[in-house]
């Protein structure tokens, strides 16, 4: 095979060389447009990890490479004059031109050809090739002339950065943090071989500009820096080796690129034209993946090649499809991070010891639980610290999740919040037996609070006729023999949260068609404005007047009074999801030309009128929370940016808590799933405003709470599906983890034989090295 890789970087290097060690008659070439040994980079870091991948694909190369790497363990976090340290973290690190020359080594040494200063503009100089891979970086020439195959979407971020190295020898990958007169700038700095280490400097663009350093002369810049880190630096100085840039042009912002197709077969000859590293997909310095992710690639294709046998389109189908999964959930874990970095003003508002730990799991590949397993002296400590200030002595290692929590005059014994799940199965709006059960089973199932579904504060405002109501005194009294039931038997608070379905109501139950219209009994709707939730489908609900406005608030207060009155712990109001008051804040369904509508201010006016008329009447020393939509997933809906606005309003009317969830409320939504992915605008929400909140989505084990509560993204994490799959979800993940007693954690004592059976079963699986069997006997010995 005739192969020619464009570009001498990582990428085209380790293929090439990977295909002639494959089969020494592929005839190998590889176009590098600068210099041999001309590179403009400085330190590149790599995981233990991608060194295991690296000596099964070439053992020579990797030998090599080992021999120049500089190891080290440790993440150090220097904030406001304090330095936290972390380990276990493995990490290596090796200057990009010594890589590179052991690259270029082993290609010369395995008959690959290297051809230097052949600045080709494109691919169409290349006649004599079977394949060609276009490895030709950031700016890839090849990708932008077949933009309309590869369809790149490209995302400049936030921040400003200037990479530069300097003589200093970092002890561990160090965080430095300055706040200046204009904002926060930070340092990332490593040791790369025995004589320099990295040192990128990093700022929002806004920063970067207030601080004059768009007008500074590249001296200027790097006299700035060294004067801002001098502390860090202990008297070194820094260094650019990017001769060719002049000023401010030395500062960029990084692009995130990622392709929805990785081939393109030239119309002219049908060679296929395959991207590979930068030029197929980046991920942000902050994680040190850019050149894993390319030596990958390289393994990947080359694999594949291998694996199908001379069929060359099976082999380029394969690595597209194989790759463009893992660099989505190596892209996910960097804008994770990235966005980190872009918000520390946000995250700087937490103690010293939480920001570092907010850090160390900022992109959410380092759980709690993993953290536990590089350095559990570190964890422990900082859960005694956390334990602390949850108000606990401190002198008990306690995992996150089982601290207590206190707002207004209620304490809740741990963090687990059993999320409002609708059930549909009232009658007449009035909750039974099986209410009684569902929720006494999870409140007995060792959560800290548990929420009632959506309950309704007329008939008309209903979603389906199940849905529970609390417009009666029937109603009232069949809630206060749950809510007594739940006091009596368990150590859990109880929750009522109030709503009117408004545009989305009258729908069948669930499992019968959910969003489906009544086949008869159909009621009228309302709404802030005129809108089918199912275009073609729905009923069309008529806008409010103001009359409507005030008979609806009514029933909210009526409702609060009965909530009260049946015992509730706890009132939440449901300015979520496409129901009616969330029909009011969001610009996809509020078109009024009133004082309702138009501005954010205005359309958060009728929520604020209900949610005031009700913290009026509800006791005092109960809390009030709001669940909120932060994000409507559709363009011209409503922003994480807006969702701040929102709990800031609902913050000065008297809320003590947001619940934050997004989307539901329009079908056009593109919502971005994933593990924790409602998290992030929690704790925009939390540390922006700086009130408590719950975070929710897809929250499923005990080390998703940990991280969470640990890093100050959230106060309380809710937990929906988990709980319907097993009540005692709870108790079960505090076995899982090894928390067998002790603050926040207590078994119902008609249970505790399980308990025991429990954790043994969870011991063996640890000792055998965990698995899924875990869950398997877990959920056999709780009898799911």
């Amino acid at each position: 095979m005739r192969i020619t890789c464009i570009g001498g970087g990582p990428a085209g290097l380790y293929f090439a060389l990977l295909m002639k060690k494959q089969n020494p008659a592929h005839r190998v070439t590889v176009l590098e447009r600068n210099r041999a040994g001309d590179t403009f980079g400085w330190g590149v870091v790599f995981s233990d990890q991608t060194l295991a991948a690296l000596r099964e694909a070439d053992p020579e190369t990797a030998a090599e490479i080992l021999d120049a790497f500089n190891h080290w363990d440790d993440i150090a976090v220097h904030i406001e004059g304090r330095r936290m340290v972390s380990g276990g973290h493995g990490f290596c690190g090796i200057g990009r031109k010594k890589l590179l020359n052991i690259l270029q080594s082993r290609c010369e040494a395995l008959g690959v050809e290297l051809r230097y200063e052949a600045d080709i503009p494109d691919d169409g100089a290349v006649q004599d090739a079977d394949l060609i891979i276009a490895a030709d970086g950031l700016n890839s020439r090849v990708r932008q002339k077949y933009a309309a195959t590869y369809q790149p979407d490209i995302d400049l971020r936030r921040c400003r950065f200037v990479w530069l190295g300097t003589t200093k020898l970092f002890d561990a990958f160090t965080f430095d943090f300055q706040k200046t007169p204009w904002g926060w700038f930070q340092a990332h700095a490593y040791r790369f071989d025995a004589t320099h280490s990295t040192f990128i400097v990093e700022a929002p663009e806004p920063v970067w500009q207030a601080a004059g350093l768009e007008r500074m002369s590249k001296e200027e810049g790097i006299a700035f820096c060294e004067r801002l880190f001098a502390e860090v630096l202990d008297g070194h100085k820094l260094i650019s080796n990017a001769s060719h840039l002049r000023g401010s042009a030395q500062w960029i912002r990084f692009p995130r690129v990622v392709c929805k197709t990785w081939v393109h077969r030239r119309a002219e000859d049908g060679v296929p034209v395959v991207l590979m590293g930068d030029a197929a997909h980046t991920a942000h310095f902050s994680i040190g993946s850019g050149t894993k992710l390319a030596l990958e690639d390289a393994i990947a294709l080359a694999r594949d090649i291998q694996a199908a046998a001379g069929d060359l389109d099976q082999a380029l189908a394969a690595y597209q499809a194989s790759r463009s999964i893992e660099v989505l959930r190596i892209q996910n874990a960097a804008r994770n991070s990235t966005e980190w970095f872009e918000n520390v003003e946000r995250h700087a508002r937490l103690a010293p010891e939480q920001f570092a730990y907010s850090l160390l799991t900022r992109s959410q590949r380092i759980s709690h639980e993993n953290l536990r397993l590089r350095d559990k002296r570190y964890v422990e400590d900082y859960e005694r610290w956390l334990a602390q200030r949850s108000g606990l002595d401190g002198q008990q290692a306690v995992p996150p999740m089982f601290t207590p929590f206190s707002l207004r005059g209620l304490r809740l014994k741990n963090r687990v919040v059993v999320s409002p799940m609708a059930q549909y199965s009232c009658q007449d709006g009035l909750p039974g037996d099986y209410h009684l059960m569902h929720l006494g089973a999870r409140a007995a199932g060792g959560a800290g609070l548990v929420f009632a579904e959506m309950t309704c504060t007329s008939p008309e405002a209903r979603i389906t006729p199940g849905c529970p109501g609390l417009w009666n005194e029937a109603q009232t009294a069949a809630w206060k023999r749950i809510v007594d039931h739940v006091h009596a038997h368990s150590t859990a608070k109880i929750a009522m949260q109030l709503g009117h379905a408004g545009p989305k109501g009258s729908t069948r139950v669930a499992w019968e068609g959910i969003d489906q219209p009544l086949e008869q009994g159909n009621w009228p709707l309302i709404s802030a404005s005129p809108q089918q939730y199912l275009p073609g489908v729905s009923q069309t609900s008529r806008a409010m007047t103001r009359e409507d406005m005030d008979r609806v608030k009514a029933d909210f207060v009526a409702a609060t009074r009965r909530a009260a009155a049946a015992g509730f712990d706890w009132l939440e109001l449901h300015c979520a999801h496409g129901y009616l008051l969330s029909s009011f804040i969001s610009p996809l369904t509020n078109r009024r030309e009133d004082e309702y509508g138009g501005a954010l201010e205005n359309r958060l006016r009728y929520p604020l009128e209900v949610f005031a008329a009700m913290r009026e009447i509800w006791p005092q020393e109960r809390p009030m929370s709001v669940r909120i939509s932060a994000h409507d997933w559709v363009e011209g809906g409503t922003t994480p940016e807006d969702a701040v606005q929102i709990a800031a309003a609902f913050k000065a009317a008297g809320a003590d808590l947001i619940d934050v969830s997004s989307g539901q409320v329009s079908k056009a939504e593109k919502p971005v799933y994933g593990r924790m992915w409602q998290t992030p605008f929690s704790e925009a929400v939390r540390n922006k405003v700086s009130i408590a909140t719950i975070a929710v989505g897809a929250i499923s084990e005990a080390d998703h709470v940990n991280s969470i509560i640990a890093a100050g993204r959230a106060d309380l994490c809710a937990v929906a599906r988990p709980h319907l799959a097993n009540p005692a979800w709870t108790l079960s993940e505090a076995a899982k983890i090894g928390y067998l007693g002790g603050p926040g954690l207590d078994w119902p004592q008609q249970y505790i034989s399980g308990k025991t059976q429990l954790e043994r079963e969870f011991e063996r699986q640890r000792a055998q090295g965990g698995g899924a069997a875990a869950a398997e006997a877990a959920n056999k010995a709780l009898g799911v």
